[in-house]
């Protein structure tokens, strides 16, 4: 079942789409994720990625040592803020979706604590030499 972002609606119980309504309220989907409008969404956001991807490797290009007339850097940031967005939706679409934190997320200035929290009591690491991305509450 298709939503959008209306008083009451279901936001934060579905799944946040790729796409707005005409007057740019976000819609959301009900389900399962698999059914026909979740998979039309997984491809949008790939091709959304894809895009965003090929932005910078263009970009990358652009500033190898050359001037760039300003009307093309204009352009660039133009298109870099719109794939930016386009990921920061997908972001917030995907975390909402993640399974709680297995550990207990502190208020602010404290320590996350558990088997995912970082340091240890002790002073020791929890293993992980990788460091890895630690979880962002609150997204």
């Amino acid at each position: 079942m298709l939503y959008c972002n209306t008083p009451g609606g279901p936001a934060g119980r579905g799944r946040l789409l790729p796409w707005s309504t005409p007057e740019g309220n976000p819609c959301y989907v009900l389900g399962d994720g698999s059914g026909y409008v979740s998979r039309v969404a997984d491809e949008v956001e790939r091709a959304q990625l894809e895009e965003a991807a090929e932005l910078l490797d263009r970009a990358a290009g652009l500033f190898d040592g050359r001037r760039i007339a300003p009307v093309r850097l204009r352009l660039l940031a133009v298109r870099m803020a719109e794939a930016l967005r386009d990921v920061h939706r997908i972001a917030v679409s995907r975390g909402a979706r993640l399974p709680p934190p297995a550990y207990e997320v502190v208020g602010e200035g404290g320590r996350e604590g558990g088997r995912e929290g970082g340091r240890e009591a002790d002073g020791e690491g929890d293993g992980d030499a990788g460091g890895g991305a630690a979880p962002v509450a609150g997204v």
